[in-house]
């Protein structure tokens, strides 16, 4: 599985893992994501059962077992969340952070140690010392519980489905032609998107905040004015009308 540093300073590093070449070929590729502070690491959406053992792999290259004190679940799909009852066997003093309306579905994936932190849908924070992070309602994109989460300093915004883009595991990971890329959003967007309101108050959130890198679950990540492209491009894209008809 590949793993990139997307930002690093002496208080605290983000990596991304994906493009996973082994993965079975009908499993959607997944981005996963940590948040390694100076003692402390959050692992973000880690993934389907079926990336469990190439995921620990990897992340063991930037952090030690018992450093992974958190885990973040965005939403209740088992693309993002289906490993936990493993993540539960090697993370036993680890706590979970995820919508409270999920936790009864969640924990059909296996929870016997790690503790749930039911997030409210209002959000909240997550002090890992030399970071801290917000997590940001993005309720109904496209689930009716779900969070992103930003880091003012490194100036990500972790954004769950919004952004994602169906594509090839071997694609690069940035958004090189964001008019190119397009097409690989639109469907995906259109379709799994179910609000339009929601969608305009996740908009308005969003560009209250200074987002340099925003990193969807799927496809590629947005960098600098791509950032701003997306918001303009998903402002005026009609949700929620993507069921194919006859």
């Amino acid at each position: 599985m590949k793993a990139t540093v997307i930002f690093q300073d002496k208080s605290s590093q983000w990596v991304v893992f994906g493009r996973d070449p082994d993965k079975p070929e009908k499993i959607i590729d997944t981005n996963q994501y940590i948040v390694k502070a100076r003692d402390r690491v959050l692992l973000m959406d880690p993934g389907g059962i079926e990336v469990f053992s190439p995921m620990l792999t990897a992340v063991l290259n930037y952090a030690k077992i018992e450093e992974i004190t958190d885990l973040f679940a965005s939403h209740q799909d088992p693309d993002i969340i289906s490993s936990l009852g493993l993540w539960d066997q090697a993370l036993p003093e680890a706590t979970l952070h995820a919508p409270w309306l999920w936790e009864g579905f969640i924990r059909h994936f296996g929870m016997e140690h790690i503790k749930y932190d039911a997030l409210p849908d209002e959000g909240g924070t997550l002090n890992l010392g030399s970071a801290e992070l917000r997590f940001i309602p993005a309720h109904y994109l496209h689930a009716s519980g779900n969070f992103h989460v930003y880091d003012p300093k490194a100036r990500i915004l972790m954004s769950g489905d919004v952004g994602a883009a169906l594509e090839a595991p071997g694609a690069p990971m940035f958004v090189e032609d964001f008019d190119e890329h397009i097409p690989k959003m639109k469907g995906f967007h259109q379709r799994w998107m179910p609000s339009n309101r929601a969608k305009q108050d996740w908009i308005r959130r969003v560009r209250e905040l200074d987002v340099d890198i925003m990193a969807p679950q799927h496809g590629r990540l947005f960098q600098g004015e791509d950032v701003k492209r997306f918001l303009d491009w998903f402002e005026a894209l009609e949700v929620g009308n993507g069921i194919p008809r006859d």
